[in-house]
């Protein structure tokens, strides 16, 4: 569904994305082709193994992206919200798509051409740096990861994983110290890699701890510090 399309240079999230020092000629050739849809919680922007056309950016919302492994078991490998690309990755390495990204609730986001993006990718020297800056960082949280799956018993993940999400769900409130967290549990399950039962157990110690509140499906982290201290993040 198409929505109004908005100046990048008027976008309130542009500070926090990656077209923030973009030169003035290059942000005006993505704003006047680029196309703002919503997706609906649940709808897919991009699927694994199609070829990308462009790439996404995140305007309003969160989403979810998921690898599905053995027997279709999902697996997310991240959270991304507003100011956030989506689909680059495969546009500069010229491969398909080898994740899926899904709306987590209702999702506004803008589609750039390829064209127009490659374009900026190679005649702007601070977008060039950013994006490739990140592809490096995102190998050494690869490697990371790897290693926590490996070594990290479920509880420390999990803790870890409270943590990660509280940072993209606090929407720029730090003064908070509760933060609601809107991802069922199922999907915290694949992200911290470990059974759904095994994960309500966990949240159930850890509210006994007094690290998260819970209310139904409504999840609230209350002690970011001391998931912290579990979570082996220092």
């Amino acid at each position: 569904m198409g929505v109004e399309n908005v100046h990048c240079r008027d976008c309130q999230f542009r500070h926090k994305g990656r077209f923030s020092d973009l030169n003035p000629d290059c942000l005006d050739t993505i704003s006047n082709n680029k196309t703002c849809n919503l997706y609906k919680k649940g709808q897919l922007l991009l699927h694994e193994g199609s070829r990308p056309m462009g790439v996404f950016c995140i305007k309003e919302g969160k989403v979810k992206v998921f690898k599905l492994g053995q027997q279709g078991k999902e697996q997310i490998t991240a959270i991304l919200k507003e100011g956030d690309l989506i689909g680059y990755r495969a546009m500069l390495g010229d491969s398909l798509y080898h994740v899926s990204v899904e709306a987590l609730e209702d999702v506004v986001a803008c589609h750039i051409p390829k064209t127009d993006f490659m374009s900026a990718f190679e005649n702007d020297k601070s977008l060039h740096n950013k994006l490739i800056g990140e592809l490096s960082n995102e190998v050494m949280n690869l490697t990371a990861i790897i290693t926590d799956l490996a070594q990290k018993p479920v509880r420390e993940r999990t803790a870890a994983a409270l943590v990660m999400l509280s940072d993209i769900y606090k929407n720029g409130n730090k003064e908070s110290d509760s933060i609601d967290i809107s991802l069922t549990r199922e999907s915290l399950a694949n992200i911290v890699g470990t059974a759904t039962e095994t994960l309500i157990r966990i949240l159930h110690d850890f509210k006994e701890e007094g690290l998260v509140e819970s209310k139904g499906r409504k999840l609230t982290v209350t002690n970011v510090k001391t998931l912290e201290r579990v979570g082996g993040i220092y």
